[in-house]
């Protein structure tokens, strides 16, 4: 199997509304989708996308699959996130696989590519919302080093439910420290980066 990490696309959108439905309570419209993709000059959406290789394709020729922009001919989309940078502050507004490929450590790799997209494009600190009964995704973000800012009441509209603020501050020691459990990440689920290391498409339509 291969795993890659891209920019997300116009053909992703669908695929992206599905498991935004199948994950939370409040879901993204796909016109926010497409708006994010299209038309936003902050937005950097991240997908994560699994192609699982047939035993009776040989090696040589997998190798040999058409690739277009990242987007394998086999691929399924799989998870996706979402970053906003503007100024100092990149906010990740959205993260979620498919429940059926829950429980790999994929979320993770997500969480860790936004992060480094940050990181990358010098923001000086990353945050985020989470619901106060969702202590396993506390546990990932504090992981990586993320604390609690301050509770924003009554985040949530569908109950009500107050959320915490997570800040990661983008300091020297703390971006040592990330790369470190970067790199750790990839070695565990190895993966493709075509997210953090290559401009957004909507920059190199300005490329000469």
């Amino acid at each position: 199997m291969s795993l890659t990490l891209r920019y997300m696309n116009s053909a992703d959108v669908k695929r992206v509304v599905a498991i935004d439905r199948l994950s939370f309570d409040l879901p993204w419209s796909e016109e926010s989708y497409t708006y994010e993709v299209h038309e936003s000059t902050h937005t950097y959406m991240v997908v994560l996308e699994y192609q699982a290789e047939s035993m009776t394709t040989p090696g040589w020729w997998r190798r040999l699959l058409p690739f277009r922009n990242g987007h394998g001919a086999h691929g399924e989309v799989v998870g996706y996130g979402g970053l906003w940078k503007i100024q100092d502050e990149a906010h990740i507004s959205t993260i979620a696989t498919h429940p059926e490929y829950r429980g790999r450590g994929w979320g993770e790799i997500l969480l860790v590519a936004m992060v480094r997209r940050a990181i990358m494009l010098q923001a000086g600190y990353v945050v985020l919302e989470v619901r106060v009964s969702n202590t396993v995704a506390q546990n990932l973000y504090r992981k990586y080093g993320f604390a609690t800012r301050r509770i924003v009441e009554k985040y949530y509209r569908n109950n009500n439910e107050d959320a915490y603020e997570m800040e990661l501050l983008l300091t020297e020691d703390n971006i040592a420290q990330f790369e470190a459990r970067f790199a750790a990440v990839q070695a565990l689920h190895p993966f493709s980066d075509a997210y953090t290391t290559t401009l957004h498409p909507r920059s190199q339509r300005f490329l000469v």
